[in-house]
């Protein structure tokens, strides 16, 4: 299940400025190139428990990049289904974003995926939904451009 949000309302333009000569009968072409940009990796654990919530903190440097987030892992028992969310971060406190949650089990593929409009403090929260009977411990991979 995938769940697309937006990160924030904040958009950074950046204005190029160029000139071109106009006597273009010995102009050589030229390719520009957009800059790769490499994924940004990041593995937290941790316990959930009974009734409550773990959060961990993250930072992207670049704006307008894609974010995906992982529930790799959680239990017992494996299969229990977790709330996962992202939001801003700030002191001690996690503001998830609107729509930027799910109930979810652990898979493979991300369950939260969407664009980082603003470079800043994020956090990744995984939560107790209503149905543990003791501490969860979980994994969550947060991948970043």
């Amino acid at each position: 299940m995938r769940v697309r949000f937006a990160l924030s309302v904040l958009v950074t333009t950046l204005a190029v400025g160029c000139s071109q000569s106009s006597d273009t009968s010995n102009a050589t072409p030229t390719t520009t190139t957009a800059p790769t940009t490499t994924p940004t990796t990041e593995n937290f654990t941790g316990t959930v428990p009974v009734g409550g919530a773990d959060v961990k903190p993250f930072n992207i440097l670049l704006a307008n990049g894609q974010l995906n987030i992982i529930l790799t892992a959680a239990g017992p028992p494996p299969t229990i289904q977790m709330g996962l969310g992202v939001g801003s971060y700030s002191g001690t406190t996690c503001t998830i974003f609107q729509g930027g949650s799910v109930i979810t089990a652990a898979g493979a593929t991300a369950q939260l995926a969407g664009t980082a409009i603003s470079a800043g403090q994020y956090c990744v929260q995984v939560s107790d939904v209503g149905n543990q009977a003791s501490p969860v411990t979980y994994a969550v991979t947060v991948i970043h451009f």
